[in-house]
């Protein structure tokens, strides 16, 4: 039998050291502008997941096939090509407030923007704690 590893775990990675390190200043601008959002609208403190994604609280999930683990409440990554950010792609309120967002593109469990100027940060805020009460409802807190 093989035992999944999962890879994004928190850790104690210092997360201003990893925003420092964003190669765009523009990039990096936003991250510092994303760290404060998320933590206002989840009420938790910024951790390392993984080496590159800055999550909020924590829930535990376990699926039908066994597979189970921890994962961030909701998050997010200043990634090269967009800023990906981590949020309960099922939570039925998403896709009404994503069509308030702004500019952004979606894959199966991302939203992806290219900077902060072109969404509703109000918008960003409610959906961050949309999510966030999806998964602790979900999966208990």
């Amino acid at each position: 039998m093989v035992v999944y590893e999962q890879k994004m775990k928190e850790n104690d990675s210092s997360v201003i050291e990893f925003i420092e390190n964003v190669d765009n200043l523009k990039k990096r601008e936003d991250a510092y502008k994303l760290l404060d959002l998320f933590a206002e609208a989840t009420g938790f403190p910024a951790k390392m997941w993984g080496p590159s994604i800055i999550g909020y609280g924590s829930y535990h999930y376990k699926y039908a096939s066994g597979h189970e683990g921890d994962a961030p409440l909701a998050g997010f990554s200043p990634r090269k090509a967009k800023i990906s950010l981590y949020l309960a792609a099922t939570d039925p309120s998403r896709m009404p407030l994503l069509a308030q967002l702004g500019k952004y593109t979606a894959g199966k469990g991302c939203v992806y923007i290219n900077k902060v100027d072109d969404i509703d940060v109000d918008v960003l805020k409610e959906i961050i704690q949309s999510s966030a009460r999806y998964f602790q409802e979900t999966y208990g807190s």
